[in-house]
């Protein structure tokens, strides 16, 4: 999503001189440079830090179907058990480790893909990069995931642990301290390799349909060309494509997603241990939850990222074009 005169986002630099040369007068900082690269990391943090931590008692009554489907039979019937049992504090369980986890996911996940997109970009050249985008979308955001989940891991571990293990712990305080104790640094990362399966598939749904979406919106929905949009029109289009993204990205990651939550409650189990105890409907309980969530979540996301780069003056690539070259050899 970009105003009129960002820079291409497949565009191969050579140079600084070719870099400063992207600079418009709107623009704060050069696009690829490293100030550039923190600040979409920076964009990043406060886009899902804030969106996972809004939407904590969804998230909570998600986990709770998925581990205990018995007692939280429905969407609605979870959030009534939760206030029965905890009040209306009880909903928000969970909420500084989802803040903390997702703040430093949320970083490495939009940093990081804005840094392999562009690397990705110069090594394949232009008329590869444009032609091979798809793929290149796909490659950057699943690199980037890899050690976005890495940061996550531990503060997911927790919260699932305190959204799902009555009487263990009801704050981040009170966790860490007692999984360190009982399980050793093992507790906080037991998790990683199932968060791959999950976050890695939806996070390549997510920026590669996020980044399909917009180009078709433009090309056959919105009634006039991308640089001719306001700021506020370019904004709704990116909520509307990241919706889009989201409901794929939430079929895609949820059997993951729900070995997850069952692995991160209990003590010694694996993740093969938990796919073969859930079987095949197991893994498919509260799919509706997850989609309304990531749908709305993705959404967001999409929009208070760009939201930033706009109010930070950062560059916003329009939508790829073919490069000349290309053109030449069609």
């Amino acid at each position: 999503m970009c105003d009129n005169g960002g820079n291409p986002p497949l565009r191969v630099k050579s140079g600084h001189r070719h870099r400063r040369a992207a600079v418009s007068m709107d623009q704060s900082f050069e696009y690829g440079s490293p100030a550039y690269l923190l600040l979409c990391g920076l964009g990043g943090m406060m886009s899902c830090g804030l969106t996972h931590t809004a939407i904590v008692p969804l998230d909570l009554v998600k986990c709770r179907m998925q581990v205990n489907p018995g007692k939280y039979k429905s969407i609605l019937r979870g959030f009534m058990v939760t206030v029965q049992d905890d009040g209306l504090r009880g909903l928000a369980l969970g909420w500084a480790p989802t803040f903390l986890g997702y703040s430093m996911q949320g970083f490495f996940k939009f940093g990081l893909y804005e840094v392999f997109k562009i690397r990705y970009a110069e090594l394949l050249g232009p008329e590869k990069a444009y032609a091979w985008r798809t793929g290149l979308y796909l490659a950057a955001s699943a690199t980037a995931e890899f050690f976005a989940d890495v940061a996550l891991s531990p503060m997911e571990a927790v919260k699932v642990r305190v959204q799902t293990q009555p009487g263990f712990a009801r704050t981040l305080r009170a966790a860490l301290p007692r999984m360190y104790g009982e399980e050793g640094l093992w507790a906080f990362y037991k998790g990683v390799a199932p968060l791959w399966m999950r976050q890695i598939p939806y996070t390549m749904m997510k920026f590669a349909c996020f980044e399909r979406t917009v180009e078709a919106l433009y090309k056959f929905v919105v009634p006039k060309p991308q640089s001719q949009c306001t700021k506020a029109e370019q904004l709704a289009v990116t909520f509307v494509a990241g919706y889009i993204a989201g409901v794929f990205c939430a079929v895609v990651s949820h059997p993951a997603d729900s070995v997850v939550s069952v692995l991160n409650k209990e003590k010694g189990s694996t993740a093969l241990e938990v796919l073969r105890r859930l079987g095949f409907a197991g893994v498919w309980k509260g799919l509706f939850a997850r989609i309304i969530m990531i749908g709305t979540l993705t959404a967001l996301q999409w929009f208070i990222y760009d939201s930033v780069k706009v109010y930070l003056k950062l560059p916003r690539p329009p939508v790829p074009q073919a490069p000349e070259s290309f053109k030449k050899q069609k």
